[in-house]
Parts: C-alpha cells; structure tokens; sequence
C-alpha cells in the first residue's frame, strides 16, 4: 500500500462499503484473544464484548480516522496462560491506565518519543509483522485441514486481486467466502438460538489488592510493548497515512489511560491503541473513524445479544479466513520499512529490533532498549552496521 500524502478534505466520518471493508481488518487479531481471554479468565463475556465495541466507537469518534482499540496483547497472554481471575484483570486495567494517563499529562511520553528514533519504532512494526505472521501461517491458516487450506488459496487469490479496490474491497468478498463456508459447513442452528438474549455489563469494583497485584502480574509486563507499539508505532503510522493530521503520542496516550479507567467498572478487558490494528482497517478500505465504529457495532451487537454462547457463536467462521486477514495486515506493516531502506544501517537496525522483539521473552523493551542505544552509539561513530 503506498504511502500518499492524504486529500485535506477527507471526512472524519464517512459509512460505505470500503469503510465497512475496512473495518474487519483487524479481526484476525482481536477475536482469538477475546475468546482466549473469556475462556482462560471467566470474565462475564457480554462486559468484555460491550466495553470492547464502546471503546472502538469513543475512538472512531475521538480521532476521526481509523485509530481501532485492541485488547492489550501482553496481558492478554498472561491472563490466558495463567488463568488469572477478573478481580486481578480489573485491578490491572485500573494501574495501566492511571500509568499512561500520568506520562501523558506529566509530558513524559514527549520525552521518551523525542528519544526513540524513527528505525527502531519501525523495527518493533516489523517485530509486530513477525508475530502476526506467524499466527497466521501456524495457527489459523491450518485450522480447518485440506478445505481450510483451499479456503485460505482462494481468500488470499481474491485478497491479491481485489486489495486496494474501492469498488469490490477484498475484505467484503473474502468474510462473504467465510460466511458461506460457515454456514454450509460449521453452523449449529440450535446453539445459535439458545445463544441468543439480551444481556448488560456488570458493575465491578476492583479492591486495593486487585489494583496491586493486577500491576505486578500484568501491567508491568504490558507497559513496554504499550510505549513502543501502542504510542510510538501508532504515532507513526497516522504520520504515513494521515500526515496531514498533527497527532501527538500524548494525545494517544491520554485516550489509551482513559478507556482503561472506564473499562474495568464494567467488566471489560484493558485495550490499547495500536499500529497494527491502523494499518489492517487502513489496508482493507477504512480512511475515517467510520471503520472503527463501523467495527464497535459488531461487538457491541455480539454482546448485547449473542454473548451468552459467544464462544460457540465464533467458531462458526472459520480461522483461514482470519489467517488471510492477518497475514496482509502483517505484509503491510513490514513494507513500512520501505522508508529507511536506503540507509544500510538504519535498515540493518530496524531488523535486528523487530528479530529481539518478536523472538524473546519481553522482546518489545529489549527492542526498544538495544535499538535506542545503538542508534546513538552509530550516530557517535562507536558501532557500525555497515554504510
């Protein structure tokens, strides 16, 4: 997807096709979490479903271009991995938000953005293109054996064909595919209908030992991957895609700390910000807020009305489909590094940072601590990595 600069006179909302195209673009990443999340935890899904569609809708709104939210992935991990209860996942949401909100207002988020330089935030969107890659190729594309094999050939032919078509968005063409494989292969009627009623968020207050073992567990870990990925890589990209918007990583990472002190009073999951989740609605067709509302609506509509047998509702679409949407969200996010390849050693920098971040146990801040102190020590003339 080239870069352009992008026309002044673009809405800040608009409702069509393309919009609509674009805002499944980042499904791939966000429903297998929320699934792993209310499995793993016990949460009540239609709090976790609601909050998360609200968020997306306050962010189409707030930003007017397409700035989605996703679950927080670190935490996500962890919670799913250790089972860790709601109380904790509430507690949490509350430290991380009040963190970011602090950096956000002390100014200290300007001071770590005027420090970190343009390859290393480029090598964390490439560490990202890694990670999502390889759930695509591991994990979703051979969910379904030989027909979800030829399933994800023909949604990755028509993807190829019809990306960047604004009269036939490919995402539309390729979850139509999906839909019709669901229903002809995989749909349950008489689960769908007992998984149908309405349900609302529960009040959750969240006790001091919540919030404090809540951001040991959780947001301790989270916060580097927030900084780099969330704030820094989203700044970047709005700067791609939208240069002629002046947003600034404060006035993302007020929004990213005041969704997550709304959040866990209603029982939902901590969510963020981030560069990946722009790219996929931008990749797919979404150029204003409407794709991300567009994208609430869906959730807010799943959680207020399927949230009772969401789990089985979800298995219905089959993973290929969302292994294809993953693997061109990922695709875009690494030709980002198209900018820096002249430069050798900017280029050669950006690929170790995004090899450290998606290779290691907490590889998002040993790539933003290796990178940043290498960039200085090549600038001072101390290290090379080639010309």
């Amino acid at each position: 997807m080239p870069l352009t600069a992008s026309p002044p006179s673009r809405p800040r909302l608009r409702f069509d096709r393309n919009e609509l195209a674009g805002a499944f673009g980042d499904l791939g990443t966000d429903l297998p979490l929320l699934i792993g999340i209310i499995a793993a935890s016990g949460v009540d899904s239609a709090g976790v479903l609601i909050m998360f569609g609200l968020m997306q809708v306050f962010s189409g709104l707030w930003y007017g271009m397409p700035m989605p939210v996703q679950p927080l992935k670190a935490f996500a991990a962890l919670v799913i991995a250790q089972k860790i209860p709601g109380r904790v996942i509430f507690g949490g949401g509350l430290a991380i938000g009040v963190s970011m909100l602090v950096l956000s207002v002390s100014g200290l988020i300007d001071a770590l953005a005027r420090l970190v330089p343009k390859p290393v935030i480029r090598g964390i969107q490439f560490g990202l293109a890694l990670q999502l890659a390889t759930l695509a190729l591991k994990e979703y594309v051979p969910a379904d054996g030989l027909p979800g094999y030829a399933l994800a050939a023909a949604a990755f032919l028509v993807t190829a064909v019809l990306l960047g078509n604004r009269r036939w968005p490919a995402a539309l063409v390729v979850l139509a595919l999906g839909v019709g494989y669901g229903l002809l292969f995989k749909l349950d009627v008489a689960t769908a209908h007992r998984a149908i009623g309405l349900h609302l968020p529960g009040w959750q207050v969240p006790t001091w030992d919540n919030i404090k073992y809540g951001a040991i567990l959780l947001a301790l870990p989270q916060i580097p991957l927030s900084l780099g990925n969330s704030v820094l890589a989203t700044k970047q990209v709005v700067e791609d895609y939208f240069p002629e918007r002046r947003l600034s990583v404060r006035q993302i990472s007020f929004t990213y700390g005041l969704m997550n002190l709304l959040n866990p009073f209603f029982g939902g999951f901590p969510v963020c910000h981030g560069s990946g989740g722009m790219v996929g609605h931008y990749t797919f067709g979404g150029r204003t807020g409407g794709s991300v509302v567009l994208y609430g609506l869906l959730f807010l509509t799943l959680g207020l009305v399927f949230s009772q047998g969401f789990q089985q509702i979800v298995q219905i679409f089959p993973l290929p489909i969302l292994g294809v949407l993953l693997l061109f969200e990922a695709l875009t996010l690494a030709t980002l590094l198209r900018d820096i390849s002249s430069a050798r050693s900017e280029l050669l920098l950006a690929l170790l940072v995004g090899l450290l971040c998606s290779g290691l146990p907490y590889g998002y801040l040993i790539g933003l601590v290796v990178g940043t102190s290498l960039y200085y020590a090549m600038q001072r003339g101390w290290v090379g990595l080639g010309k």
